[in-house]
């Protein structure tokens, strides 16, 4: 009798969460404010990274910006301040635990409890897998991926305390399908995602309703690490309008981020469509980007 029971308000949820989205598609969700929170930033110093702090500059909020370019994230510390932020920069590895570990402990006792993290430093490596070289595999895994266990363990903790934080992960649509002369980075990014909905999941079996998370999927966006990227379809994104899109999703707590937001299908459509069609689908965008291949210079 319990299973039923168990069953029926099962059945109750789903239907009731359908109905909640649907009226969610024509009611605008109410953004949050930021305002004095704590964010802090990885790869803050180009593309994606810097323009997002901007974005967060203008919220009010107290800006922490890391990356190993110390050049690079003080340029963009200097925007942020003439936009009236107050800003802390370090230079960080995220290659390296220790780097991290250490910049973690100073932000702590200089600036406060972190109350959004946002992951998103990262590198990418353009060439066949037997072009790769192994310090290259090595270095994309430990930034890409392995970094946001680090960061994550050194400022969750407070985040659980208050119950009240925001987890933000920078993936790529690349993690939703694969890419050609990009198996290291795509491999990154299908871990990125895994990761992100992983620890959503946890954070909900241990009740932290207060800790929000959001993962951001772009398409090729132009922050020059991908040289002379293009296909039929997908536009080449301006970091400018990922990051925007990025913050005003994380206002809105929502959980994957897709831009366009069109690239939402790809998943279903890896899910259903046959293997023939697939690789049919793939040819007609004519995805392309300069690469490495079998250590020879092509445009692939």
């Amino acid at each position: 009798m319990k299973i039923v029971l168990e069953i029926l308000l099962l059945l109750l949820t789903v239907i009731y969460s359908y109905l909640e989205a649907l009226v969610k598609l024509f009611i605008p969700a109410k953004r949050k404010s930021v305002s004095g929170e704590i964010v802090l930033i990885t790869g803050a110093g180009h593309g994606i990274g810097k323009i997002t702090a901007t974005e967060f500059a203008k919220l009010h909020t107290v800006l922490v910006l890391w990356d190993i370019n110390k050049n690079g994230v003080e340029e963009t510390a200097a925007e942020c301040r003439k936009l009236g932020a107050k800003v802390y920069t370090y230079v960080v590895d995220c290659s390296k635990r220790e780097d991290i570990g250490q910049a973690a402990d100073k932000v702590k006792q200089e600036v406060g409890d972190v109350n959004i993290l946002v992951n998103n430093a990262g590198v990418v490596f353009c060439a066949d897998l037997l072009s790769l070289e192994d310090s290259q595999i090595q270095k994309i895994f430990e930034v890409n991926v392995i970094a946001h266990f680090w960061t994550t363990r050194a400022f969750l903790p407070s985040m659980m305390k208050n119950n009240h934080g925001h987890i933000v992960t920078i993936a790529s649509i690349a993690g939703v399908f694969g890419v050609p002369f990009m198996v290291d980075y795509c491999s990154t990014k299908f871990a990125a995602i895994g990761y992100h909905k992983a620890l959503t999941a946890e954070l909900a079996a241990l009740q932290m309703s207060g800790i929000k998370t959001s993962c951001l999927c772009p398409a090729f966006v132009d922050t020059g690490f991908v040289k002379n990227p293009g296909s039929r379809f997908v536009p080449v994104l301006m970091p400018e309008d990922v990051a925007k899109t990025l913050v005003d999703g994380i206002l809105i707590n929502k959980k994957m981020i897709y831009v366009p937001s069109f690239m939402s299908l790809i998943g279903v459509m890896d899910m259903f469509l046959p293997e023939r069609a697939l690789n049919a689908l793939n040819s007609f965008q004519r995805l392309h980007f300069d690469a490495k291949v079998r250590s020879v210079d092509k445009d692939k």
